[in-house]
């Protein structure tokens, strides 16, 4: 099974999400950045199940969450590194991935 780290990158998404979110509604904040996070969860045993992004060279692939795209990095030993978490509005190729 693959290990799963989240880069600060991530990481400060994942907290701009929840600041967002929680102006209006905490418990729904909470609810979508656990979701968020239970989501990336599969990528332990199913490191492949997203989609593959060809704007990268690397293998970094798109798995979606509600109307969130978890970006993440499959590595050359199995492992996956979550790179950032965007919303669907926003332009996923301005970001280096």
């Amino acid at each position: 099974m693959a290990t799963i780290a989240w880069t600060e990158e991530a990481q400060r998404w994942l907290e701009d999400i929840f600041e967002y979110i929680a102006a209006d509604n905490p418990h729904a904040a909470a609810r979508t950045v656990q979701g968020i996070y239970e989501r990336a969860q599969v990528l332990a045993e199913f490191p492949d199940i997203g989609q593959r992004y060809h704007a990268s060279p690397r293998n970094v692939r798109v798995l979606l969450y509600g109307h969130y795209r978890i970006a993440y990095l499959v590595k050359d030993d199995g492992n996956i590194d979550v790179l950032g978490v965007f919303h669907g509005s926003l332009d996923i190729t301005r970001y280096q991935l």
